[in-house]
C-alpha cells in the first residue's frame, strides 16, 4: 500500500487511566470494567523494545485487557497476541483494507477502509459476528460505552452504530476529512485533517458542539481524562486542548510527521511516521519532552496495555513492545 494512501486513512486508537485497583498480576488488566471505562479507553497499570511478527502491513493496534490485536491492511486480517509475551494466539480474516481497531468490552471492531465496512469480531476466539456498512473510506473507530463510531474520510462523515447488533443509528457531517477519533465520556472528538481543526460532537445525538483550531494536518486524537491531544503531522507538533471548552492549553514539539498518539496514565506517546520510525514521550502535565525512542521504519499506530506501549511497524510486518 502506498504511503500517500496510507496517510489518507491513518488513524489511531489511544488509551488512558484506570484506578490502580484494576491491575492484575504480570501487568495484565482484569476484565471487571464497565462500558464507560471501556469507551473512554481507561486502562491502568505503569525500556527496551521487543518486536513480534504479525501479518502484512500492520496498521491499527488495540488492547482488550489481556491480548493485543493488530489490523493487517494488506492481508485483510487481524493478529491476536498474548500481551504478556507476544505469542500469536490467532490470525482472523476480516474485510478488505483492515485498518483501525476498537474494543467494546467483549468484541473487537475493525474498519475495512477499502470495502467501506466495519467488522465485529468476538474477542475470546476471533469469530466474526457481523460486518456492517458505514461511510466511504472508514479510518478511525471508537467505542462510546454503548455505540461504535467510524470516521469516514471520503464522505466527510461520522457513522454511529449500536454495538450490540450493528444497527446504524446515524450518519453525521464532520468537516472535510475526519481522521482520528476519541471519546471523552460524553462527546466524540475527531481530528479534521484538511482544515487543521478538531471537532467536538455530542455522542448522544451527533450535534456539533465546537470546532477548534489545532496544528497543521491533525491525524490522530486522544483523551487524557481531562484534555484532548492531537498529533499534527505536518507541523511536527501535538496540541493540547481543554476538553470542557476547547481552549488550547499548549502546542509542543514532537518528531517528524507525528501521526498516532496514546496516553499511558501520565504521559503522551506520539508515533513519528515514515521518516525516522520513532516514538516521542511527552509529560502530560506540561508537554515537556521526556525522550524519543527508535522503533522501526514506517511505524503506524500505538496503544497502551496498562504496562507497556505497543507500536505497529508497517514495513517490517511487526509490532514493537516498549
Amino acid at each position: 500500500m502506498s504511503k500517500s494512501i496510507r496517510l489518507v486513512i491513518l488513524s489511531v486508537l489511544a488509551l488512558s487511566l484506570l484506578p490502580v485497583s484494576m491491575l492484575a498480576q504480570n501487568g495484565v488488566v482484569n476484565s471487571t470494567k464497565n462500558p464507560l471505562q471501556v469507551g473512554t479507553l481507561h486502562w491502568y497499570g505503569a525500556n527496551a523494545t521487543t518486536q513480534f511478527p504479525v501479518g502484512s502491513g500492520p496498521e491499527g493496534v488495540v488492547f482488550d485487557g489481556a491480548s493485543i490485536w493488530v489490523a493487517n491492511i494488506n492481508g485483510g486480517t487481524l493478529s491476536k497476541l498474548r500481551a504478556s509475551d507476544g505469542t500469536v494466539q490467532g490470525t482472523f480474516s476480516v474485510g478488505v483494507g483492515a485498518f483501525a481497531l476498537a474494543y467494546d468490552g467483549a468484541n473487537i471492531w475493525v474498519t475495512n477502509s477499502v470495502s467501506n465496512t466495519v467488522t465485529k469480531v468476538r474477542g475470546s476466539d476471533g469469530v466474526v459476528l457481523g460486518t456492517f456498512g458505514v461511510g466511504h473510506g472508514p479510518g478511525s473507530v471508537a467505542f462510546d460505552g454503548a455505540n461504535i463510531w467510524t470516521a469516514n474520510y471520503n464522505d466527510a462523515s461520522l457513522t454511529k452504530l449500536r454495538a450490540s447488533d450493528g444497527t446504524v443509528l446515524g450518519t453525521f457531517a464532520a468537516g472535510n476529512s475526519p481522521s482520528g477519533l476519541a471519546f471523552d465520556g460524553a462527546n466524540i472528538w475527531t481530528a479534521e485533517l484538511a482544515t487543521n481543526t478538531v471537532i467536538k460532537v455530542r455522542a448522544s445525538d451527533g450535534t456539533v458542539l465546537g470546532i477548534f483550531s489545532v496544528g497543521s494536518q491533525p491525524r490522530a486524537v486522544v483523551f487524557d481524562g481531562a484534555n484532548i491531544w492531537t498529533a499534527n503531522s505536518n507541523g511536527n507538533t501535538v496540541t493540547e486542548l481543554r476538553a470542557s471548552d476547547g481552549t488550547v492549553l499548549g502546542t509542543f514539539a514532537a518528531g517528524t510527521n507525528p501521526s498516532a498518539i496514546a496516553f499511558d496514565g501520565a504521559n503522551i506517546w506520539v508515533v513519528n511516521t515514515f521518516t525516522n520510525g520513532t516514538v516521542t514521550k511527552l509529560r502530560a502535565s506540561n508537554g515537556s519532552k521526556i525522550g524519543t525512542f527508535p522503533i522501526g521504519s514506517n511505524s503506524a499506530s500505538v496503544c497502551f496495555d496498562g504496562a507497556h506501549i505497543w507500536v505497529t511497524n508497517e514495513e517490517s510486518n511487526t509490532v514493537s513492545k516498549l
